[in-house]
């Protein structure tokens, strides 16, 4: 770490739970955001600020005026840019030193296995259920923790999986099916900072994840209501006929 570096991580550095070790493994980590909206923004934009080394985007979206409201990497002038390319030039401008990879793609398939199994830590910041379902499949089949994000309306939710430690559940455990696909901010809205706040815990829990300070939600579900600011925690149990992480797995 180089005296620039010292200088812009000071705040973080004087944490004792951080410390120089700790911002050196930000530094060395690799991240995924898989999606570059209301919950990827705050997510990438705090994670590049606070020096993690390299993080990959995907989002196969474009900027749309609609997006503005809530999805702060993106600009006025950023309308019809790729999603990606915004958020990539938002976070090096907030940190110039960091690696940001962004693919304006559907991250699926084997690409999806690939890019799960070459990070440390996937935040799932998409917005529909198939997709969720699939990133924990392959962060299950990787063994690569996951924090998991939704916001909507006036509520939101966090959670942390890490397949293969502390008997952690994964997010089949906790949705048995696909659930309503219409279950998003297009169709039902959503107050802007409810998704900042949302964004912001899964960045933090992310950083503890890689740090491995601190004790994370894995086991847990965070919920906030935002209309009467009151947050509650519930236990998860690992689900022993999960289909995706339980004994008899598919």
């Amino acid at each position: 770490m180089n005296d620039q570096q010292l200088l812009r991580y000071s705040r973080q550095i004087m944490l004792p739970q951080v410390d120089i070790a700790g911002q050196q493994k930000l530094l060395n980590a690799k991240v995924l955001i898989i999606g570059a909206g209301g919950l990827g923004s705050p997510a990438a934009m705090y994670l590049a600020a606070a020096g993690v080394g390299q993080i990959t985007i995907y989002d196969d979206d474009q900027v749309d005026l609609t997006n503005l409201q809530r999805q702060i990497a993106h600009g006025t002038n950023d309308i019809g840019l790729d999603k990606v390319i915004s958020t990539l030039n938002t976070l090096k401008i907030i940190n110039p030193e960091i690696n940001v990879l962004a693919h304006k793609a559907r991250l699926q398939d084997e690409t999806l296995f690939k890019e799960v199994a070459a990070v440390d830590v996937v935040l799932d910041c998409s917005d529909n259920f198939s997709t969720r379902f699939a990133i924990n499949r392959a962060c299950v089949d990787q063994r690569t923790p996951l924090v998991s994000g939704a916001a909507i309306r006036f509520e939101g939710q966090v959670s942390v999986f890490t397949p293969g430690s502390n008997n952690s559940p994964c997010y089949n455990c906790l949705y048995q099916s696909d659930g309503e696909e219409l279950q998003n901010c297009s169709h039902n809205g959503v107050l802007a900072p409810i998704t900042g706040i949302i964004g912001s815990v899964q960045a933090l829990e992310a950083m503890k994840l890689i740090m491995k300070i601190g004790e994370n939600l894995t086991g847990r579900l965070l919920l906030l209501d935002g209309l009467s600011m009151e947050w509650q925690s519930l236990r998860l149990k690992k689900n022993p006929t999960c289909p995706t992480c339980g004994d008899n797995k598919i």
